[in-house]
């Protein structure tokens, strides 16, 4: 019985071959060792955190005049600005074009506004004729607007004596140094120009004041109207009445002011240098830095009635005449309008503007910026400090000095024989031969009106 249910039991199961567990456990460790390998050596992945945006929506009112804010950009990464620029709808508004534009004034200031526009479209938009076409068209509008310069090249270099308070970055960035374009490309850019300042429109960007690429987002374009797209840059004009077309009501100033950094592109614009935007030239031509001027030497504005915008200065005889134009620099600061009068005689300085004309002859070195316009003139009294060029010198004062009274006529003696007295209405040679009287000119500078105090705010590069 014993021996049948040994029988019955089943047999002991015949151990593994060695070589199968070594197969089976070569699988297990690759199994759990390859993804363990892949996870250790694997770069860490950076979740990327995207800056908050700065969004504004207002909209500012006909009776405020809209700002100007410098070139700043969110710091965004170009992938997130795609997005946020996508998201950004275009205007459902019209978008009309603007009026044609034609170029008038004396003929070196017409080939100073052609350079100057020249620079922008290139150094803006590249060697591309429509991305060329649509920066012209909105420095011409910026033109127009009472919000900016009123001369081509006043708008092209706002801000450009700033590092930080550029329109347009290639002003301020060093790109005119760091690389001049071809004699073709050049060539092609003035066409360019030349088009827009004789009656081409470029119709696309209507009344656009601002532009940047899609790549990146300025901190103005959330509170302008996105009004279309060229390529990869999008155009916007301001919310309200200040982007519709009667906004756009000023008028061209008519000379244009010359700008030293044009001189490596235009020999135009070697001519007078105190008529720049910021003029500050040693008689040999290089540069007094306003900021070697020591605080203490800047006076204060001059009251009496008018606005802090105006000085009245003594200037120290011993102080070196090269200098004066860097002193003005430096007390207007960052004035958009200032008058700086300055003698060397402290008896001749007026209390208060007017000056008479006696004071204004004896006056040394006025420095006047308007940059509403776009211009900034210092003139030197060359009789008292002698110049490299005439142009730097103020225009020659009449003599002041007391009025000769006329001769009297001598009174007959009794019974003296006169001869006929003279016929009444009737007009003699000898009296036509002698002009009239002309009033003294007076040669100092009017008082201005007061500017709009500007708002903080390339733009256009904007951008």
């Amino acid at each position: 019985m014993q021996s049948h249910e040994a029988a019955l039991a089943p047999a002991p199961a015949a151990p593994s071959p060695i070589w199968l567990r070594i197969l089976l456990a070569l699988f297990a460790l690759v199994a759990i060792g390859v993804p363990l390998l892949l996870v250790s050596t694997s770069p860490r992945v950076v979740v990327h955190k995207r800056a908050p945006v700065v969004i504004s929506k207002r909209v500012v009112p006909k009776q405020e005049l809209p700002p100007v804010e410098p070139v700043k950009l969110q710091e965004v990464a170009p992938e997130d600005a795609r997005e946020i620029n996508a998201a950004i709808p275009f205007s459902s508004l019209p978008n009309p074009a603007a009026r044609a534009f034609r170029l008038s004034g004396a003929a070196d200031s017409q080939v100073r506004a052609v350079d100057c526009l020249a620079a922008a479209v290139y150094y803006e938009a590249g060697d591309d004729a429509v991305g060329q076409r649509a920066v012209a068209q909105v420095i011409l509008n910026r033109m127009r607007h009472p919000a900016f310069p009123k001369t081509v090249c006043g708008v092209v270099f706002q801000g450009s004596e700033r590092s930080t308070g550029c329109q347009f970055t290639f002003t301020c960035d060093g790109a005119m140094l760091r690389y001049t374009p071809s004699p073709a490309a050049w060539q092609r850019a003035r066409d360019v120009a030349q088009l827009a300042l004789n009656g081409s429109v470029y119709r696309a960007v209507g009344h656009a004041t601002h532009y940047h690429t899609n790549w990146v987002v300025p901190y103005w374009s959330a509170s302008l109207e996105k009004i279309t797209a060229v390529d990869t840059h999008l155009f916007f004009r301001w919310a309200g009445w200040w982007g519709t077309p009667p906004a756009f009501n000023r008028g061209y100033a008519g000379i244009e002011p010359n700008i030293p950094q044009m001189a490596r592109l235009s020999s135009v614009h070697l001519g007078d240098t105190t008529n720049s935007l910021e003029p500050a030239l040693q008689g040999d031509g290089s540069l007094i830095d306003p900021a070697t001027i020591p605080d203490s030497a800047v006076p204060s504005a001059v009251g009496a009635g008018l606005d802090a915008n105006h000085f009245l200065v003594v200037l120290d005889r011993k102080m070196n005449p090269d200098a004066f134009a860097a002193l003005a620099i430096k007390t207007c600061g960052e004035r958009l309008y200032c008058k700086f009068m300055a003698w060397t005689d402290s008896k001749q300085k007026p209390a208060k503007l007017p000056a008479t004309p006696a004071q204004t002859a004896a006056l040394s070195f006025s420095y006047l910026r308007d940059q509403a316009q776009g211009y900034a003139k210092a003139l030197w009294n060359c009789q008292q400090f002698k110049r490299p060029s005439p142009i730097q010198c103020m225009r020659v004062q009449p003599p002041v000095g007391p009025v000769a009274a006329p001769n009297p006529q001598p009174t007959p003696a009794a019974g003296a024989i006169t001869g006929p007295a003279p016929l009444t209405g009737v007009r003699r040679k000898a009296d036509a031969a002698v002009p009239a009287a002309k009033p003294p000119v007076n040669f100092a500078l009017p008082v201005p009106r007061p500017s709009p105090t500007p708002r903080p705010t390339p733009a256009g590069e904007p951008r």
